[in-house]
């Protein structure tokens, strides 16, 4: 076992750390993000992922972060150091990308983000968008030759529901699913009608704008709720969980000669 890479995607909401076996993904794990997590918290919750999977620290042979949480960062690279005894990669500004930045602030780029666009352009090629439903929606756009244009960033649905309850005194926080009809019968279904399919005409609007702009083009979907919004609409061609993952581990094996 002599190619196994750990992959972190730190979000605002969740972690998902997973275990590649080459570019094969083995398993992963979903994870409530705490900023405030220590050094020896990150180790210790680390290890334990790993001795799940019959996994010694020895065995793996890099352990690549990408994080939009910036505090955490600092407490990530010194528990995988004393841990896990690895260097951890980092998708930062001025890493190998293989994809120029064709954007006024390239450093400003969030690397979950990055990650979504050299995936999607490796796997379905361009010009491709992709939707990835997190903390916030964000579209990103790639062009024909591989270029990445840009794209747009809206809250998250659990964003909104959070706000919704929180600044309301009677109206309660609702899951995230489609009612069984638009028209809701009491407060929990009107909201999710509202939620729900208030988001999907977001996301369908800004999608055929984009798709107004940039041409016909591929659209992928990740993240959470990625398989619940596709299957309301047709914009949608296809629905990977993982998409994130796996730019993450395309940008580790550019930058480690992997990939040449």
């Amino acid at each position: 076992m002599d190619n196994l890479l750990l992959a972190l995607d730190v979000g605002n909401t969740n972690t998902v750390v997973g275990l590649f076996d080459g570019d094969w993904l083995r398993t992963h794990w979903r994870l409530t993000t705490h900023a405030e997590r220590t050094a020896d918290e990150v180790g210790m919750w680390l290890l334990q992922l790993l001795r799940w999977e019959n996994v010694d620290p020895a065995d793996l042979v890099a352990v690549a972060i990408s994080s939009v949480v910036p505090p955490i960062d600092p407490r990530l690279d010194e528990g995988v150091k004393r841990y896990l005894k690895r260097e951890p990669f980092f998708v930062v500004p001025g890493i190998r990308t293989g994809m120029p930045l064709l954007v006024d602030a390239p450093h400003e780029l969030g690397a979950d983000r990055l990650c979504d666009a050299v995936a999607a352009y490796a796997e379905h090629g361009g010009p491709c968008l992709v939707l990835d439903f997190g903390t916030a929606v964000t579209w990103e756009v790639v062009s024909a030759n591989g270029e990445y244009l840009g794209g747009a960033i809206a809250p998250g649905p659990g964003v909104t529901a959070d706000a919704l309850s929180s600044k309301t005194a009677k109206l309660p926080r609702v899951a995230m699913a489609p009612p069984d009809r638009v028209i809701g019968k009491g407060t929990v279904d009107s909201i999710q009608s509202g939620l729900f399919y208030g988001y999907l005409g977001l996301i369908e609007g800004v999608t055929r704008r984009i798709l107004d702009e940039l041409g016909e083009a591929t659209v992928i979907a990740t993240g959470g709720l990625a398989g619940a919004f596709a299957a309301h609409t047709e914009l949608i061609h296809h629905v990977e969980p993982d998409l994130t993952l796996h730019g993450l581990r395309m940008l580790w094996q550019l930058n480690s000669g992997e990939m040449g």
